[in-house]
């Protein structure tokens, strides 16, 4: 049993993976400040109550924080750790300026979304920000773009103005609201699916034919059905990703 973690700003999803299948899934709030010890008891608590016992791990991480800690932890109860970053094999070359600055999350994402779709492939990630990343017909990563995620620029618009509030985040009865609450999600939401197309057809535009793209992140079931390009949504893309790298560096 491999036991798989991706460590994101806002959440940490955990997996684990049997065989050909994903077993497992968990979805726990990011906490930086969390030690070693509370880390611990929570990754006992949730393996214990499936009778899990992981023989391997492997980890992405945003948080650098959060790695150093997570880090000897998964060593003391998975054995073999393998953490997404530079010096590990990942099987994907990685074609921008600087590689060591790319997230480990959408490396992960990019592996995952080749075994899924194959290449080119484009993968789109409704995290804390949202992302566009680009897998060229040659296999490689080629880059993409970093916009803000959906929760952010909400907790931001609330932050910066005297009169909104916050609203909960779901599709208006109308793109033209007609309360204050209406309009702030009519902005939101079909704003940010609008940005999210528009991300798209700028980056397909580089492409010499379409490629399929795939989605995935906490926010993707929300927006997806607001976007005009069509995409898969595949939850466990990122877990899938660190499974294939972890086999890669056995």
């Amino acid at each position: 049993m491999l036991l798989l973690v991706d460590v994101g700003n806002t959440n940490t999803v955990m997996g684990t993976w049997n065989g050909s299948r994903m077993v497992h899934r968990w979805r726990v709030s990011t906490v930086p400040d969390r030690t070693s010890d509370e880390y611990r008891l929570l990754l006992s608590g949730l393996l214990a109550a499936d009778e899990v016992r992981p023989e391997g791990a492997a980890l992405s991480s945003v948080v650098p924080q959060v790695t150093t800690t997570l880090r000897p932890v998964l060593e003391t109860m998975a054995g073999r750790l393998v953490v997404v970053g530079p010096g590990v094999k990942t099987g994907m070359a990685i074609n921008i300026d600087n590689p060591r600055e790319v997230g480990a999350d959408r490396i992960a994402n990019a592996i995952g979304a080749v075994e899924r779709m194959g290449a080119p492939v484009l993968v789109v990630d409704f995290g804390t920000a949202t992302t566009v990343d680009l897998v060229g017909s040659d296999g490689s990563y080629h880059g993409g773009a970093i916009a803000p995620g959906l929760q952010v620029a909400a907790d931001a618009l609330v932050s910066a103005t005297a009169a909104l509030r916050r609203v909960e985040l779901v599709p208006p009865r109308s793109p033209v609201g007609r309360s204050t609450v209406e309009a702030t999600q009519a902005g939101l939401i079909y704003g940010f699916a609008g940005m999210v197309d528009g991300l798209l057809d700028r980056v397909q535009s580089t492409l010499d034919e379409p490629a399929p793209v795939v989605a995935t992140g906490g926010l993707a079931s929300l927006l997806v059905p607001h976007c005009r390009h069509e995409m898969d949504i595949d939850d466990d893309l990122t877990l899938v990703g660190l499974r294939i790298v972890y086999e890669r560096n056995q």
